[in-house]
């Protein structure tokens, strides 16, 4: 759904979902910052300029390129009642032609784990990338032990698929997966994680 400005934005119960623009790198810097010790056991190492404003303006380019070349649909979260930043969510690696397809990832600040907001979010991405981009099936990924990340899927509609080996650098080493898949039409009953 098109915002102020033509500008993409999915509205929420409790949340508007839109791209990063310039003026959230305070609140941005300051979230991730705050969220720095809680985030490391999920996410890559972050780069030394990672919280910089070169690095975020760098940032917002990137993600209204990805909007115009249908690459990527890289959002904030942002609660309605005080535009506090809550986290992020991505469709990326979005391939079209017979694959129809993208990843989904995403991360929520500290002090709004377990409040439901990333269900939420999860849930206006997957209804967005279905009903408006016309993709047919959705991957994530996230670490065996990530219990919260494999819930949210679960309870989003993601379905366990597997196991990748050394799928991703995470915190300065290469960890295996669990794969995850949301279909648009899902004809598979309930997959059971192993």
């Amino acid at each position: 759904m098109l915002g102020l400005r033509g500008k993409l934005q999915l509205v929420t119960e409790r949340m508007v979902l839109r791209l990063p623009q310039h003026g959230d790198f305070r609140q941005w810097s300051a979230l991730r910052r705050q969220s720095e010790g809680f985030l490391a056991p999920w996410e890559p190492t972050w780069s030394n300029d990672h919280l910089t404003r070169r690095a975020f303006t760098n940032r917002v380019s990137w993600a209204a390129r990805c909007l115009r070349t249908d690459t990527a649909l890289p959002l904030f979260l942002l609660r309605k009642d005080d535009d506090a930043l809550i986290g992020a969510i991505t469709l990326d690696n979005i391939r079209r032609g017979p694959a129809q397809a993208g990843s989904l990832g995403y991360w929520v600040g500290a002090p709004f784990v377990r409040q439901g907001y990333m269900h939420e979010a999860i849930g206006a991405v997957v209804h967005h990338a279905f009903t408006q981009m016309d993709l047919s099936r959705i991957e994530a990924a996230c670490l065996p032990e990530n219990a919260a990340s494999r819930g949210v899927l679960e309870r989003t509609g993601f379905k366990y698929e597997g196991v990748a080996q050394s799928y991703l650098q995470i915190n300065g080493r290469w960890r295996n997966h669990v794969l995850y898949a949301n279909l648009r039409h899902d004809r598979r009953g309930r997959t059971d994680a192993g």
